[in-house]
């Protein structure tokens, strides 16, 4: 099945601590069905310090259900479903249900 979110994308958080924050997607884990959004579901880390790493609490971004997860529309920057459309030219191309704008150009 085709990817419905992608890396670069900017997402919205429908659920949980970080719900209505929007950022960027960083990583997505098809396999494991979450992905990981920049400055969304931040967690603090105990880092031990290594000869090129120095050490104390750092906070980095936890992966992120993708259920709980709308992609932004493009027009008016509220969450979107997305959508396939094959053009004319055979590309196959994700579009928002909400504006029927393209995401991928």
């Amino acid at each position: 099945m085709a990817a419905k979110v992608k890396k670069g994308d900017t997402v919205i958080v429908l659920t949980g601590r970080d719900k209505g924050r929007s950022g960027e997607v960083i990583q997505v884990m098809p396999k494991e069905n979450r992905a990981l959004v920049r400055g969304v579901n931040l967690v603090k880390r105990h880092q031990r310090q290594t000869q090129n790493q120095e050490g104390g609490i750092i906070s980095k971004e936890a992966a992120i259900d993708l259920s709980n997860l709308a992609l932004r529309d493009p027009k008016d920057g509220k969450p979107t479903r997305v959508g396939f459309r094959i053009l004319e030219d055979g590309r196959k191309v994700r579009f928002a249900k909400r504006s029927g704008d393209l995401i991928d150009g």
